[in-house]
């Protein structure tokens, strides 16, 4: 996948409702090479919908302070990720609004590692 193929993917789905699976769910620990990351919001993906890495498209829910196994919600937000090969995406509850400084701070926790630039639906 292009660069460019990569960035029309993920803005395909700002604002729109979507289906999405978690797999890390609150207080889910990812073992790391050097260290474990614990999850402080549900992280899952779209199904059948290929990202930049060649897995199914990644997304943070905001909003949602429960773990879940599954959501319908909107797709409010990008996280573009500068030094990587993919970007993720940010849901929430449909009429729920995050700022991109709340939205930055929700994703801190894993977009620490990266250089990123937070894209949210006005």
């Amino acid at each position: 996948m292009t660069f460019e193929e990569r960035k029309a993917l993920v803005k395909s789905y700002l604002g729109k409702t979507v289906d999405i699976k978690i797999d890390r769910p609150i207080g889910y620990v990812h073992k790391k090479e050097n260290y474990s990351l614990t999850y402080p919001i549900n992280y899952g993906y779209i199904p059948n919908v290929i990202g930049g890495d060649g897995e199914e498209l990644d997304v943070y829910l905001l909003g949602v302070d429960n773990p879940v196994n599954e959501y319908t919600g909107k797709i409010i937000g990008i996280v573009h990720r500068e030094n990587d090969v993919e970007d993720k995406l940010v849901m929430a509850p449909e009429g729920v609004i995050f700022t991109q400084n709340e939205v930055a701070e929700q994703v801190h926790f894993q977009e620490q590692y990266y250089k990123t630039t937070i894209e949210v639906l006005e």
